[in-house]
């Protein structure tokens, strides 16, 4: 027992500690100051002195109690590692602490240096970046762990590396022609409007809010003293849902305002991606039945209670309340449609809501404006049942892709490409099972009733799935163009040699050397492992035969994936001040190359394209998701001319 209980103490004194360090603010150690000197090649001593502890007890930084460690070396890169203890250079002192009744700790009370032996395997940098961790204290009275030190230290024979952000000769707001998109144009809203629309048309047929329909109309057309009445506030009742949907995005224009590139961060971010996996499974299985999501019922009594208060605001309050108690179904649809562009920013998140609030809110308006619609409606019946474990199934299906987004990102190879079709197929085959009756749950009814509706539905995912089997093999036929966007991508697969993969170059820097002995303007790809109209457009326009022979022939392409977590080598990282001002920590690929694309390029959506010249000078306007392969050619062709005049020097 003992041996469980020693690490909940420890974990006690260290909240204990922290709750009594915040409420008297007492001061911290500083002065600290940090040196190297070169012992061999790759291997150098790092020297940490602290003048004076002002009345404090520093502890010994070779202390490990119950796996709690009083000190630690913390380096940006995995290279560079401390070989074996800190050495002391000043006498300790022994003293009773509240890590323990039994045991003493060595303390110094004085200032003193430690030193640490570090290897680095790879490029020696300039100035070596770190964390040095160390505790305090003053004997049983007070402990304070977990304080951090953020060093630099000079290294003899190292090699400054440094990454180039902003480019000065790239003026992308006066390119050498004007051909191109508008800087920081946002196309397809109208696309997200409508899909917003498709998701809150499905929403409404689930068994959550389609038997509200006639209730609520009912109502109004009872409560109201005329039929002008019912109509106005059927009316209100529909945008105020539509509001509440549209009000659910507005933290996001927030967030945006502060940090320019937080949608990339957020959308590609492994956590996040992996918290939809779950969230999303969840759900499925709440659709198949095997248990009811429910916001707390005192949410929604609150939100009832106060419907019954003034006409606009009661009416507010149904509509909140509708929200409320239809989550269980309306949830899982809603953030299907938000996580699909949440890479956008946040305008298109609030089109999408936008296209959703008005597909759920509309029929309240017009079933009240035309209330014998309400006898043509279908009865709910065990038609609705089957739609949520149709559902389920497609939500099943989009969890895989956010696992899929998190696997990219991290390369872990859980889902290469064909994993991912066969996991769809299997989906499919279990949806078409269900809908021939092969297994049913008791809530669908009896005996299966093979309507038109439900033959075509049966044809159009057995379709559906025999159109994914040829993802399963090493084919020309695996491209799936009619998917394309949502397996990863084709490079990424469980075949040594894929047929439809191209690498292209990953860095910029090697780009230009590239485009400066062939004299060839260079192509760039601002894209990303998790962006869905990345992979549409090296799937379906980039494969078109003269934009595949023009972006082979006439062009440096270069990918920069400003999604990549691979860490830069720790004489790359840095923290850069953006031209606004900002400083910003630059440590992975991603952040490079993201924080390159807005102060070059002024925009942080992907995919963005832009062609540039060999020294590095815009030649046309960026062009950003172009589905039209006739379009993004003609782009490239503008470019290639450009190109032309500005070698010879019109």
């Amino acid at each position: 027992m003992r041996r469980f209980l020693k690490p909940i103490a420890v974990c006690f004194i260290f909240l204990i500690a922290g709750l009594h360090s915040s409420a008297q603010d007492a001061p911290e150690i500083s002065g600290w100051k940090a040196t190297a000197k070169k012992l061999a090649d790759g291997k150098y001593e790092l020297s940490f002195t602290v003048p004076a502890l002002n009345g404090w007890q520093l502890y010994d930084p070779n202390i490990i109690f119950e796996d709690f460690k009083t000190s630690e070396l913390i380096f940006p890169d995995s290279s560079i590692t401390q070989v074996g203890k800190f050495e002391l250079t000043a006498p300790t002192k022994k003293i009773k602490t509240p890590l323990s009744e039994d045991s003493t700790f060595e303390v110094f009370e004085n200032g003193t240096t430690f030193k640490a032996t570090i290897q680095i395997n790879g490029t020696i940098p300039a100035n070596l970046r770190g964390i040095f961790t160390y505790t305090y204290g003053k004997g049983i009275d007070e402990f304070k762990p977990g304080n951090s030190f953020e060093f630099s230290a000079a290294l003899e024979g190292g090699v400054d590396c440094k990454i180039r952000i902003l480019v000065p000769s790239i003026d992308i707001e006066n390119p050498f022609a004007s051909f191109g998109d508008e800087i920081d144009k946002k196309s397809g809203y109208i696309t997200i409007f409508l899909l917003g629309l498709l998701g809150g048309l499905i929403a409404l047929l689930t068994p959550c809010v389609f038997p509200m329909i006639p209730l609520t109309v009912s109502f109004f057309t009872k409560q109201a003293e005329n039929k002008g009445s019912a109509i106005r506030k059927a009316l209100l009742y529909g945008f105020f849902i539509f509001l509440i949907y549209v009000l659910f995005t507005v933290p996001f224009h927030i967030a945006g305002q502060t940090n320019p590139d937080v949608f990339n961060n957020i959308s590609t971010g492994v956590g996040l991606n992996l918290f939809f996996f779950i969230i999303f499974v969840v759900f499925a299985f709440s659709f198949f039945g095997f248990y009811e999501i429910t916001l707390p019922s005192s949410v929604a009594n609150k939100m009832n209670a106060k419907a019954g208060i003034g006409s606009l605001l009661g009416i507010f309050f149904m509509a909140l309340t509708l929200v409320i108690v239809s989550f269980s179904c309306t949830g899982p649809v809603f953030g299907t449609f938000l996580a699909s562009v949440l890479e956008q920013g946040p305008w298109p998140l609030t089109v999408a809501a936008a296209g959703f609030g008005v597909a759920l809110g509309l029929p309240f308006a017009l079933f009240a404006m035309f209330p014998n619609w309400l006898k043509k409606m279908p009865k709910s019946g065990g038609w609705m049942t089957n739609i949520k474990v149709v559902l389920g199934f497609i939500e099943l299906a989009l969890a895989v892709k956010f696992l899929a987004n998190a696997d990219n990102v991290k390369q872990w190879g859980i889902l290469k490409r064909e994993i991912f079709v066969a996991i769809w197929i299997i989906i499919g085959l279990c949806i078409v099972a269900y809908l021939l009756g092969l297994f049913k749950k008791k809530s669908a009814g009896n005996k299966t009733k093979f309507s038109a509706i439900r033959i075509f539905f049966i044809l159009l995912f057995a379709s559906f799935t025999a159109y994914l089997v040829p993802g399963l093999f090493n084919i020309p036929a695996a491209k799936l163009k009619l998917i394309s966007g949502f397996p990863p991508p084709a490079c990424y697969s469980i075949y040594s040699n894929p047929v439809n993969c191209d690498k292209p170059i990953l860095d910029y820097d090697e780009a230009v050397q590239l485009a400066k002995q062939q004299n060839k303007p260079i192509l760039i790809d601002f894209t990303g492992w998790a962006c869905v109209n990345c992979r549409r457009m090296e799937e379906k326009v980039w494969t078109n035969s003269k934009v595949e022979k023009m972006m082979k022939e006439d062009f440096i392409l270069v990918s920069l994936y400003v999604d990549e977590k691979r860490k830069l080598p720790a004489c790359q990282q840095t923290v850069y001040t953006t031209k606004s001002g900002i400083e910003k920590s630059i440590v992975t690929v991603g952040d490079r190359w993201s924080t390159f694309q807005i102060e070059n390029f002024h925009a942080t959506s992907q995919p963005q394209y832009a062609i540039i010249s060999p020294d590095e000078k815009a030649l046309v306007r960026t062009k950003f998701y172009t589905p039209s392969a006739k379009e993004f050619a003609a782009w490239l062709q503008h470019g290639l001319d450009a190109f032309k005049k500005h070698n010879s020097g019109k």
